[in-house]
């Protein structure tokens, strides 16, 4: 099953995640990285939304079922290809050369959460869903290529109470904290909202990727030399 999909709304392409929770497994990161190859093949494409069709979920991150057997029967390779594979949807996202907006629809949970700050902007919904990095009260430690992009994202102080806490964050909280650009009331009215503000671009692939390549350059420098040792050596739990 395919956990992606691709429709285009004039010139704004929306990649639609369709597998429930959307946890991520190596067959999402696959399909995520199509997808996105699709979208910048499409040349009259001028921006991307990133959003879910569950009407609870956005995104809750790594999928865990497929994770710990995989851990258990010693399927190691598979483990650290998946990483590296996310790493490099992370990365194609930081650089895509369009921009990328989330629209988070419900729960947002870890890679998921982490996912979204590897978009350019944000918008969630006021009314349902929150926005969360649960990892401290799972054992699980951050890749140091994760920490520099979220922090992009989302203000220090916030990041910092959010990652050492676990705490669950609303999108009118997060919206204060301008690390969405607007929460709304009702999945019609966030949909509305990010589709018309991606409408609102119209910008050259050659500058806005080079903006981006510039901007994130020391992100893509951490994410490429600090992440591979830590993933190779399978430290990814405490």
């Amino acid at each position: 099953m395919q956990t992606v999909s691709v429709s285009f709304i004039d010139n704004v392409a929306l990649l639609t995640m369709k597998n429930g929770e959307n946890r991520h497994n190596p067959q999402f990161a696959k399909d995520m990285r199509l997808a996105l190859d699709s979208i910048l093949a499409n040349k009259a494409c001028k921006a991307l939304v990133i959003t879910s069709d569950d009407e609870k979920c956005f995104s809750l991150g790594i999928d865990t079922d497929w994770l710990m057997p995989a851990m258990k029967a010693h399927h190691f390779e598979e483990v650290k290809q998946f990483m590296h594979s996310m790493d490099d949807v992370f990365k194609t996202l930081l650089l895509f050369p369009l921009p990328v907006i989330a629209a988070i629809n419900g729960h947002a949970f870890g890679n998921g959460a982490i996912l979204a700050c590897a978009c350019d902007f944000r918008f969630m919904r006021a009314d349902k869903g929150f926005f969360c990095f649960p990892e401290v009260d799972l054992s699980i430690p951050f890749l140091p290529g994760m920490i520099a992009f979220v922090k992009k994202a989302v203000p220090y102080y916030r990041f910092n109470e959010m990652k050492l806490s676990g705490r669950r964050v609303s999108g009118s909280e997060l919206e204060r904290d301008h690390v969405v650009e607007k929460a709304y009331n009702s999945l019609d009215e966030l949909m509305d909202g990010a589709i018309e503000y991606a409408k609102t671009f119209d910008k050259k692939r050659s500058i806005f990727g080079e903006h981006k390549k510039r901007l994130h350059k020391d992100i893509i420098e951490t994410i490429d030399t600090e992440n591979p040792p830590l993933i190779d050596s399978l430290s990814l739990m405490v």
